[in-house]
């Protein structure tokens, strides 16, 4: 040890500091936790994040013994639960369950107080939610081919409903505009449960939304399923076809990840990693979510990097599209 160390230049103490390090991080880990666990939620109670969050922290809780507490945050988009989450102590005792509307779509339409790639942990993706577009059933459509024939004829007095500016509800919508000429006015809600209350009452026209929300309204005819923003028909609805089908390469989904304040033990990272890998093969709790029209999709913490880089990308052109100039 002591040859290698004059030949490398690195002084002892340095390298025992760093050995220290190491075995205080896996202790650290290998007791982790020994106190309850906050889950940071950017979205109000009830809402589809909401859903898998309770699910995800609830398996964690019987898994560790140890509570894993939801913290609703909504507000802004996104933006007010996913700085809270920035700022707070990198100790494994702060998660988030994260959507591509906060941590990804809102950093490219107005100025964010965090960075997705420099202030965060990824740990897992968990599921991809791709949103449902549906109809009062007063709009006299029942495809995406007459809502925008629809919106042609009549620009501007459909109204598309969404939880906020920036979502990818919102975005959903202006997908559509930009790749048909159809006019729609977007109506901006705090939240997801306050649109669908007034696109059920008739208030607004149309909206996309997680399947959870939505999918159980249109089956008991209180709403009309148009089509679905997935790449594929989903197996919860296998008779609502996609977007796609009629506009070639349209794609609206929105996905949850569990991230981590950046900065957490690696060994935590990759503990949380591992218990989400773990009940996403479970049969029972991912036929949960697939039941609810949620896709299971469990990555390791470099792959939901590498997947929130290419979706910033894949939005950025969305937005340039739109025409959604950064604010």
């Amino acid at each position: 040890m002591k040859t290698t160390l004059v030949r490398t230049g690195i002084p002892a103490a340095c390298v025992l500091g760093v050995v220290a390090t190491l075995l205080s991080a896996g202790a650290v880990a290998q007791n982790y936790p020994t106190r309850p666990i906050r889950m940071v939620v950017p979205n109000l109670a009830g809402s589809a994040t909401d859903s898998v969050a309770r699910m995800v922290s609830q398996k964690l809780t019987d898994a560790w013994g140890q509570q894993v507490v939801v913290d609703n945050r909504a507000g802004a988009s996104g933006i007010i639960g996913t700085e809270l989450t920035a700022r707070a102590a990198p100790d494994g005792y702060t998660v988030m369950m994260a959507t591509s509307a906060g941590l990804i779509i809102q950093s490219l339409l107005t100025k964010v107080p965090y960075e997705a790639s420099r202030d965060f942990s990824p740990i897992s993706l968990v599921v991809n939610s791709p949103q449902m577009l549906v109809a009062h059933p007063s709009v006299p459509v029942t495809n995406v081919e007459e809502l925008v024939a629809l919106g042609r004829a009549k620009p501007k007095q459909l109204n598309c409903a969404s939880p906020g500016t920036g979502t990818s509800n919102h975005l959903g919508c202006e997908m559509i505009k930009v790749m048909t000429k159809a006019e729609f006015l977007h109506v901006p809600y705090k939240g997801t449960s306050l649109a669908v209350t007034d696109l059920v009452g008739g208030q607004v026209h149309i909206m996309f939304n997680s399947m959870p929300a939505v999918w159980p309204l249109a089956k008991a005819g209180k709403l009309r399923a148009l089509a679905h923003g997935g790449v594929k028909r989903s197996s919860a609805a296998p008779e609502v076809p996609t977007v796609a089908e009629t506009l070639p390469g349209f794609q609206c989904i929105t996905w949850y990840a569990l991230i981590a304040p950046r900065g957490v033990p690696q060994p935590i990272v990759a503990r949380l990693n591992g218990e989400v890998v773990n009940m996403l093969k479970d049969p029972q709790f991912s036929k949960r979510l697939i039941d609810q029209g949620q896709e299971p999709a469990a990555t390791t913490p470099e792959e939901l990097g590498k997947y929130m880089q290419s979706e910033t990308v894949r939005w950025a052109a969305v937005v340039k599209g739109a025409g959604l100039a950064l604010r």
